[in-house]
């Protein structure tokens, strides 16, 4: 395990929730966000890429969590695989990553959730559930035979670690509590925490 790069040791850990029992959920994390005024929100969202410049997810950016996002780039992420006993918690800042690379990324998403983007207008109040699909087959009716291109409401933001914690379950709650936070200079720096 990569001892003192954090994202790669990330990547290593969540290839091995993936081969343990956890496909669907090695991608899953809570991302915590908040107000200017500090009014914290948090929801499950899918992790779409993650590298050394940061983690990547996709959204509305008329959602809720898009407004919370562009008014505070201060933000969390959470992963837990129970299989595992492995929760890694991570805080940075966020930004919107390239309309070069969102329309990559829209470019292999099944047509479904394609039609979907453009039909959704998230976070705002849904009369009923016939508005939402009239709204989905208006859609498809639109893009019918067509290649579906990204919604310029909709695209990704990347948050750029400054802190990564892992923490691992032991007996007698002696959980192990790595942390690594970023450094001056770019580098990271190792210490353990008490659990």
């Amino acid at each position: 395990m990569s001892a003192d790069d954090p994202i790669a040791r990330f990547l290593e850990l969540q290839r091995l929730a993936e081969r343990n029992g956890e496909p669907q959920r090695a991608t899953a994390m809570t991302l915590a966000t908040a107000t200017p005024d500090g009014l914290p929100s948090a929801r499950m969202v899918l992790l779409k890429g993650a590298d050394q410049r940061g983690f990547v997810f996709y959204t509305n950016y008329g959602s809720r969590k898009a407004a919370e996002l562009d008014a505070n780039s201060g933000a969390a992420l959470v992963f837990y695989w129970p299989t595992l006993a492995k929760q890694i918690r991570i805080e940075g800042t966020i930004s919107r990553v390239s309309a070069t690379e969102a329309d990559e990324y829209f470019g292999t998403r099944p047509r479904h959730s394609q039609l979907g983007a453009w039909a959704s207008r998230q976070s705002d109040i849904l009369p009923g559930r016939r508005e939402l699909i009239v709204a989905y087959l208006t859609e498809k009716m639109r893009w019918l035979g067509q290649r579906i291109p990204r919604p310029t409401f909709w695209g990704g933001y990347r948050l750029n670690p400054s802190r990564i914690e892992f923490w691992e379950s032991r007996l007698g709650r002696l959980h192990d509590r790595t942390v690594f936070e970023r450094t001056e200079d770019g580098s990271w720096r190792r210490e353990m925490l008490y659990p």
